[in-house]
């Protein structure tokens, strides 16, 4: 080669490599949106236009100006959704975070109050994204709140209140609650103490209003019948063959009486909070996050959400620190569903620095789901059923991922595992799976298949859980769970572990789980009689379903007697406990005791302390060898 041919190679060798490394240097600089107070009126066109806008000018970070901005659904981004264990229908959005990458969303100390049937965070496809200093509630509430001024115990009456924050119409007897863009009936309800601000003590006594009962005439209905499975609690159905059974009458405006309650009548002075029939009152969760990979909230308030306060699915990596979830403008509910819930998750989900409270159900929920294997279409193929009405057109995992084959009559674990080539979806309740391998030989309709990869480690640490309906942590989490320094008051369970293949078809038997340094006070004072942390299947069988868990160095200061139910265990380590009544409920269960023992083995004891009135520490099954607690 000459040297001039020798030169000009290099010099176009050179000029590549100048261009590859300019080019790297001087990509698009993604760019930063500012929103000052301007727009506070209505927030959502503007943020809109810049979300529409990202696809082709990315953005790395939208700011607020501090203030309190307000968020209409007239001209938010509309998208239907299908969520978990919510109502599956046409939403609007304000912030559409669709396939975007390390995006930050920083309120600064702001409020965003939404109107209506909105979602304000829907995320979707995206990678890194935070979102923090920010405030979210609603100027009309989910749910509505009736003050209990009289009762009649004799007639089967109660005098409810009603402020001028709860609008409503009366129509053939039944009240409707009117808000903006929504309605609801009086529907599931509960108690609430306004001294305490947190659910009444012994409320299964006196609530759910009794809205329901059979239907006094039907025709030929057992005429109806359906070739494949249907899902009887589904919208379409459940009130086939049921009426209304309360009737409202109005006194005067504002104060309204009940009849035809068949429970104990609520008690006086205390709020009655309703949020409308079941299957129709989960519209409006504050995030949905679907199909992402590393979402972080950080200093996080949720005052209300016409459902749960995040709702996470087939998600990664997902960390929520100082996120709240607190009632505001002298409410008593917060969320009317869960402040958290996580399904079909991997990675790391970390939950510290947390209050959840006065939220109408669990604080968190983690599991994967079951679904029921109802055809076998050949040597590679499967076709499965969506188990309950709120898993509608939830996906069971990617390729590649393992899934197990369950059958829980004979083992709450995998009788044979096989990964995912593809799944075909057919429709919300029925989908196609093809494996890479050959299916089990022994396959059965009425299998369960669950996706074995689908699982996170889990952290929850110095988080405050109280005041809530129902329980504080649900946790069906196989992998590892450390649960520490966090304080428990709940109304029912503090900790519940299950296997629900049932009703929720909710998978995953807990194993590796650590509960740590924690105080449970007054847990499980709605009236129910089960323990504080509590196992449970709902099948009856006497297969092992959780192994290794221990209990290590908590506090219990608890009214009633029983602390612990233990069943279908294979190794729990309870040590260093602290138990002590509390004195500040009357005993509901006098006779019980201190620990329930079912079906369990490798069981150990050591260096608990307990001070309490329990005339008997442990039961145990026949199953079981003698265990004493020390």
């Amino acid at each position: 080669m000459s040297k001039t041919n020798k030169c000009t190679s290099l010099f176009l060798f050179l000029m590549l490599s100048f261009n590859i490394t300019l080019g790297y240097e001087e990509s698009p600089v993604k760019k930063v949106v500012i929103f000052n107070k301007e727009i506070a009126k209505d927030a959502t066109p503007a943020v809109i236009e810049q979300m529409l806008q990202a696809e082709d000018e990315p953005i790395s970070e939208i700011k607020f100006e501090k203030g309190t901005y307000h968020f209409y659904p007239d001209k938010g981004l509309e998208k239907f959704c299908y969520i978990s264990n919510h109502g599956d229908l046409m939403v609007n959005t304000s912030f559409p975070i669709f396939n975007m990458e390390n995006l930050t969303i920083d309120g600064q100390g702001s409020i965003f109050i939404f109107h209506g049937v909105m979602i304000p965070f829907l995320i979707d496809k995206s990678k890194n994204i935070n979102i923090k200093n920010l405030s979210i509630d609603w100027a009309q509430s989910f749910h509505s709140e009736g003050l209990i001024v009289a009762r009649d115990e004799k007639n089967k009456t109660f005098d409810m209140k009603i402020s001028e924050e709860y609008p409503y119409d009366i129509r053939n007897g039944e009240i409707f609650f009117i808000k903006e863009y929504y309605q609801h009936t009086l529907g599931q309800s509960i108690l609430y103490d306004p001294k305490r601000k947190a659910i009444s003590f012994n409320t299964e006594s006196y609530t759910n209003i009794t809205t329901k009962s059979k239907t006094s005439k039907t025709f030929n209905l057992d005429r109806i019948k359906y070739k494949y499975d249907y899902d009887r609690r589904d919208v379409e159905y459940k009130d086939i063959g049921v009426e209304n059974k309360v009737r409202i009458e109005e006194l005067k405006p504002g104060l309204v009486r009940v009849y035809g309650h068949t429970k104990k009548m609520p008690l006086l002075g205390h709020i009655l909070t309703m949020k409308g029939a079941q299957g129709l009152n989960r519209v409006a969760p504050a995030f949905r996050v679907t199909y992402t990979k590393g979402f972080n909230a950080f200093n996080v308030n949720i005052h209300h959400a016409g459902g749960m306060g995040l709702i996470a699915e087939n998600s990664e990596d997902l960390i929520l620190d100082n996120f709240n979830v607190t009632p505001s403008q002298g409410r008593m509910v917060s969320t009317t569903a869960d402040a958290t819930h996580f399904v079909g998750c991997r990675g790391k989900i970390i939950l510290k620095n947390c209050t959840f409270e006065n939220q109408l159900d669990d604080a968190l929920n983690i599991h994967g789901t079951y679904q029921k294997i109802v055809d076998i279409l050949d040597d590679y193929r499967i076709g499965v059923r969506m188990g309950h009405h709120q898993q509608k057109a939830f996906v069971i995992g990617y390729p590649n991922d393992q899934l197990g084959f369950v059958r829980l009559s004979s083992s709450f674990f995998p009788y044979e595992k096989s990964t995912i080539k593809k799944i075909d979806y057919i429709n919300n309740r029925y989908q196609i799976i093809t494996f890479n391998e050959k299916l089990p030989r022994d396959i059965n309709p009425g299998d369960l298949v669950e996706n074995l990869d689908a699982y996170p480690e889990l952290l929850v640490q110095n988080c405050k859980i109280r005041n809530n309906r129902a329980r504080g942590l649900l946790i069906s989490n196989p992998v590892k769970t450390i649960i520490e320094n966090n304080f428990f008051s709940t109304e029912m369970e503090a900790l519940l572990i299950p296997v629900e293949s049932g009703h929720w078809f909710e998978s995953g038997n807990a194993n590796n789980v650590i509960i740590r340094n924690n105080i449970f006070e007054d847990c499980q004072h709605s009236g129910f009689n089960r323990g504080v942390i509590r196992f449970d299947t709902d099948d009856d069988n006497k297969n092992i379903a959780f192994r290794n868990i221990q209990i290590i160095n908590n506090t219990f200061k608890q009214f009633d007697n029983l602390i612990l139910e233990i069943t279908n265990t294979d190794g729990l380590v309870v040590k260093g406990n602290k138990i002590t009544n509390s004195g500040r409920f009357p005993l509901q269960y006098p006779n019980n005791p201190v620990i329930k023992i079912r079906v369990s083995k490798n069981i150990q004891f050591e260096n608990n302390t307990y001070k309490g009135v329990a005339t008997k520490l442990i039961e145990m099954d026949e199953s079981m060898p003698k265990i004493s607690f020390q």
